[in-house]
């Protein structure tokens, strides 16, 4: 199927080259690799699971599966977006009001100083920035990018790739907070639980309603420079980070790639075609930039950059 973008506010039209027959848009798959992912209550499972002395790894109770929370997630992927925009030398779109219950003084004023503009300032006549393109939630209008959660399973047949979906292993974490003065000799202060997600590998699958080439631009760069500074503590995904959770390698999977290809990167059976490094190398030498100049024209022409 030939799609067709949405440039007439661009000064450009996407050219993609003849033997491009078809893109994974209006989807775009994230790969995702985390060791370890605590994202606070951002956890649904689909049931309960056995104590510690009680684990057989055949019980029922610890195949265990569940759901990742999207919203830690959009959080993550959006600091990415407004850092690239940053980056650049533009500003990005504040998300938080600027009347809001701030613990520290000055906070929405120092951010501005840092790169934002006011939350919605942009928009005159319906247009607004890229980020607030993607993210919206304010004004009435939605954001132009749907953020699924991520279905995750331990039992890897059970994993669909291609409905955002990962192999990973869920984990209640137990343990006792400790009192640190020296008298009291390590005394037991209250205990504390955690929910984790360990060795997440799988896809986040990101719809987009609108299809603008400089959409598709941004998620792109966002996730390359989340992934290359994936051990910031500022740029991790979820809480814990301290203890090293949340520290992503992040790709966006080829969107040249057939629904079989995308397969084949997670069988473990199975090596790269031929054909996959084919694209591989048109996306990385010609198309991937035919949505990355597009992203650079229009935070030019607003002012962005």
């Amino acid at each position: 199927m030939v799609l067709e973008f949405e440039t007439s506010h661009l000064d450009r039209e996407v050219s993609l080259p003849d033997d491009v027959e078809e893109l994974t848009l209006p989807d775009l798959y994230v790969g995702l690799e985390i060791p370890l992912l605590a994202p606070g209550d951002g956890i649904v499972t689909d049931r309960h699971h056995a104590s510690a002395d009680r684990y057989e790894a055949d019980d029922p109770q610890n195949l265990i599966g569940g759901m990742v929370s999207p919203f830690p997630l959009s959080g993550w992927l959006r600091h990415g977006c407004e850092r690239v925009v940053q980056v650049a030398g533009g500003s990005a779109c504040h998300p938080g009001e600027a009347n809001a219950d701030y613990m520290l003084e000055d906070v929405y004023e120092r951010d501005l100083d840092a790169g934002y503009h006011e939350k919605g300032s942009c928009v005159d006549d319906d247009a607004g920035c890229v980020v607030y393109d993607l993210f919206g939630g304010f004004n009435d209008r939605a954001g132009r990018l749907v953020r699924r959660p991520i279905r995750f399973s331990p039992i890897r047949r059970q994993v669909d790739v291609l409905q955002g979906e990962a192999e990973a292993h869920y984990r209640q974490l137990n343990t006792q907070v400790r009192s640190r003065n020296s008298e009291d000799d390590g005394q037991p202060l209250r205990m504390a639980s955690r929910d984790v997600v360990g060795n997440l590998v799988g896809t986040w699958k990101l719809s987009l309603r609108e299809l603008k080439p400089e959409y598709v631009g941004l998620l792109v760069e966002a996730v390359d420079y989340l992934d290359a500074h994936s051990d910031e503590f500022e740029l991790q995904l979820g809480g814990a980070r301290n203890f090293g959770a949340g520290m992503v390698d992040a790709r966006v999977i080829n969107p040249l790639y057939t629904d079989a290809e995308i397969k084949r990167v997670y069988n473990r059976a199975q090596d790269a075609t031929s054909g996959m490094a084919w694209k591989d190398d048109l996306w990385r030498e010609s198309v991937r930039q035919e949505f990355v100049t597009p992203l650079q024209e229009r935070v030019n022409s607003m002012g962005e950059l």
